[in-house]
């Protein structure tokens, strides 16, 4: 492999002893409650208290990002998957940081929808 033909735009710079870093990751979030202030999940896996993420709700036909703090995070249970791996539950607080006045209107309206009765599908959550 060492005569193979670097096709990349940029070499690719060996790292000694690793280097720790994050990537996003999308779960699916059960919201057990929404408010203009922040959220109560439900998911798996575990998210830290203190670390950032950004939950996806759809919302007049698409989809509002919020960017969340978690505040709090505890294991609830755990379930069976449909392949038979057993998945640990936790539920989880979160508080909406730096809301756009955009972002509190549709959110307002989304609140004055499940007011009236109306569930809204699943969430994601990018941590």
């Amino acid at each position: 492999m060492a005569n193979r033909k670097e096709q990349r735009k940029a070499p690719r710079v060996p790292i000694v002893g690793g280097l720790s870093a994050r990537a996003k990751a999308t779960v699916e979030i059960h919201i057990h409650d929404l408010s203009l202030t922040g959220a109560h999940i439900e998911h798996s896996p575990q998210l830290r208290p203190g670390s950032p993420c950004t939950i996806e709700v759809p919302s007049e036909g698409k989809s509002l990002f919020l960017s969340a703090q978690v505040v709090w995070s505890r294991l609830v249970g755990a379930q069976q998957t449909e392949g038979g791996e057993r998945v640990l539950r936790y539920r989880s607080g979160l508080s909406f940081v730096g809301l756009t006045a955009d972002q509190r209107r549709v959110l307002t309206s989304l609140l004055d929808e499940l007011t009236a009765g109306s569930n809204p599908p699943e969430s994601q959550l990018s941590v």
